[in-house]
């Protein structure tokens, strides 16, 4: 072998080296310091206290229930964080999707470690009722205390966990 083939080669597995440590270094950078999360809306709106230093979740624009609007007698009006970094956050229940983990763009963006970035969503089916359902997230979904594998409805004031993130619907 040629003392230039010997060196070509050399420099192709130092080069291969320094690429596996450069992408070992943004994994444990990830890992410790996690996904940026930003502020959401700072306005309040009506009605709604919210503690301060604690992040606001705002739905997306509600769109319509196919019981012409109206809901269900004991049908629940509100999703309230229960325990977490967002402990007495509330998002009231309009009929629309309600996307939880941490992207940007998650209607309830939870800052956690054990939550992925499109984690779970809860919607209503045609009846009314919740439906939770896990995205294929790494730690899981749990209604109940139950790992959830498919998607569930949602009694009233059972606790959904997420992480160390707890959620339940209420009246």
């Amino acid at each position: 072998m040629s003392e230039l083939t010997l060196t070509v080669m050399r420099l192709g597995f130092l080069a291969v080296l320094w690429l596996f440590v450069i992408v070992a270094v943004q994994v444990i950078r990830s890992d410790l310091f996690g996904t940026r999360v930003t502020q959401r809306g700072s306005s309040r709106r009506g009605g709604e206290a919210r503690p301060q230093g604690r992040q606001q979740a705002s739905p997306p624009a509600p769109r319509q229930q196919s019981g012409g609007g109206r809901q269900r007698r004991g049908a629940p009006s509100k999703l309230v964080v229960s325990e977490g970094t967002l402990t007495g956050t509330t998002v009231a229940l309009q009929g629309q999707t309600i996307t939880l983990g941490r992207a940007h763009d998650s209607t309830i963006v939870l800052d956690d470690d054990y939550a992925s970035s499109r984690h779970a969503r809860i919607y209503p089916d045609r009846d009314g009722q919740w439906i939770v359902e896990d995205l294929g997230s790494t730690n899981g979904t749990y209604l109940d205390r139950t790992r959830l594998t498919t998607p569930t409805p949602v009694p009233l004031g059972a606790p959904i966990r997420i992480g160390k993130t707890v959620i339940e619907l209420r009246k």
